[in-house]
């Protein structure tokens, strides 16, 4: 039973804790205990509030006798370390930051509010940059689908947490693919939503406007609550509608303009998937996506930029290590040329929607290749990880630069039992369309009872 409720989601959680069938001190105190037993296999927070998350169950327990009736009351969450918790230092992964956050930024703020308990901050990779959550402030973060695995980033912590079922919901955010990448690689639903959807605040357009703010579930219907409460948008209802017949594009290639190698597994989740939405009575045709140089251009010199911008917004900058000094300096040079990409973004834009003239969704592996072993990149300087790590995520980062909503839905497990994904994208404010089509297919090919090892 206990094993039920720990991944059962939010959702149910919180149906259950209304219901008066589970109470919230039992629910934090079963996450708590999963927390102790299993995070030393995965190093996936780097604080718990232990203390504080009983008072705020209690208080809880007391509001739910009072009749209140709140979408995630009692509900145990967790928080990325992207984002400012009251009274808690914002590390992005670093041994550079300084003081502890003056209030919540406006994202946590609103799971406060719809009645949720902060019971911890996930790992991240060092000021979020990589896709593995690794660094000499925190060491290793692993899968919990293989502990020699890495469980991707940088919202790595959140999708191990999750996956393990130490909590049903962590935030994440997706500057060039960080909500996606942990959901591939850790058989989670995850959607990069359109830019803005969800409040940055007190950010303003962080990485230049690539990053967007989400969450980390099981399933549709969790991630649906999730972004509604934080968007304030209504979400939980579209995603539960029926979906029309749609033009779906299938696209199995890299889109790059150099060639990308696709694991063939990968390859064959997107093909098998597009067989899938056959069947559901949507139309599938094969049409391939490719960007240019301009869009490339467009991205790099935002990401890099936007690294930079955060290296010297840390406290002790000095601190940094060694390759994200170096990532530092790389940015630095493309803020000198970002005035003149910027003057690209019509073409670019046009380029990245030119899809959608002919489709409603376009369908492709999430990534390129299954999460490498940790420890793969350790020493690698700068320019060396950012090319390994650009050749197995190759799908995701034209989505930031255009500010699509952006999904990554799993897909079953591969010959070696780690999971694989496809990713669904659609046009900008297509958000609940994207939602309603994978919950589609997670009726048609449930997802949410595979379970890791480690849990």
């Amino acid at each position: 039973m206990t094993d039920a409720l720990a991944f059962a989601g939010v959702s149910r959680q919180a149906e259950l804790i209304r219901a008066g069938d589970v109470d919230p001190v039992s629910l934090v105190e079963l996450t708590l205990e999963r927390i102790a037993r299993i995070d030393p296999q995965l190093n996936a927070f780097r604080v718990v509030f232990s203390d504080q998350a009983r008072v705020e169950a209690e208080r809880a327990a007391v509001r739910v006798r009072l009749g209140e009736e709140l979408p995630l009351l009692g509900v145990p969450v967790a928080v990325k370390d992207d984002l400012a918790v009251e009274g808690q230092a914002r590390t992005l992964g670093s041994r550079a930051y300084g003081g502890p956050e003056p209030a919540d930024a406006l994202a946590v703020r609103r799971l406060r509010e719809a009645g949720a308990i902060i019971i911890g901050i996930t790992r991240v990779p060092e000021l979020c940059i990589w896709p593995f959550t690794e660094t000499l402030a925190g060491g290793i973060t692993r899968n919990p689908w293989n502990l020699d695995r890495t469980p991707g980033g940088s919202s790595g912590g959140s999708g191990a947490a999750v996956a393990a079922g130490l909590v049903g919901m962590a935030t994440a955010s997706d500057g060039a693919g960080s909500i996606r990448i942990p959901a591939s690689w850790n058989g989670l639903f995850g959607l990069k939503p359109t830019r803005d959807l969800v409040p940055t605040d007190p950010a303003v357009a962080p990485w230049r406007g690539l990053t967007s703010y989400g969450v980390l579930t099981r399933t549709v219907a969790d991630t649906a609550l999730g972004l509604e409460v934080m968007s304030g948008t209504s979400l939980v209802a579209a995603a539960r509608q029926p979906v029309r017949p749609l033009r779906i594009a299938l696209s199995v290639r890299a889109p790059l303009p150099t060639p990308v190698p696709v694991d063939p597994a990968w390859r064959y989740a997107a093909q098998s998937t597009g067989e899938l939405l056959e069947s559901l009575g949507h139309t599938v045709e094969e049409r391939e996506v490719r960007v240019g140089p301009k869009t490339v251009a467009a991205v790099v010199a935002r990401y890099l930029t936007g690294v930079a911008d955060d290296a010297e917004a840390m406290a002790f900058p000095d601190r940094l290590e060694r390759r994200t000094r170096g990532m530092a300096r790389l940015g630095a040079g493309a803020r000198r040329v970002l005035p003149r990409v910027e003057r690209w973004d019509a073409d670019v834009m046009a380029e990245c929607s030119a899809v959608f003239d002919d489709f409603d969704v376009l369908l492709t592996p999430a990534l390129a290749q299954p999460p490498q072993e940790v420890g793969t990149w350790e020493g690698m300087g700068a320019l060396r990880t950012l090319e390994a790590a650009t050749r197995r995520v190759p799908f995701s980062p034209m989505w930031n630069v255009a500010g699509f909503p952006a999904a990554s839905v799993p897909a079953g497990l591969d010959g070696d039992d780690l999971p694989r994904a496809v990713q669904l994208v659609a046009p900008a404010g297509q958000d609940a369309l994207l939602l309603a089509l994978s919950a589609q297919i997670e009726e048609a090919r449930p997802w949410a009872d595979a379970l890791p090892p480690v849990r």
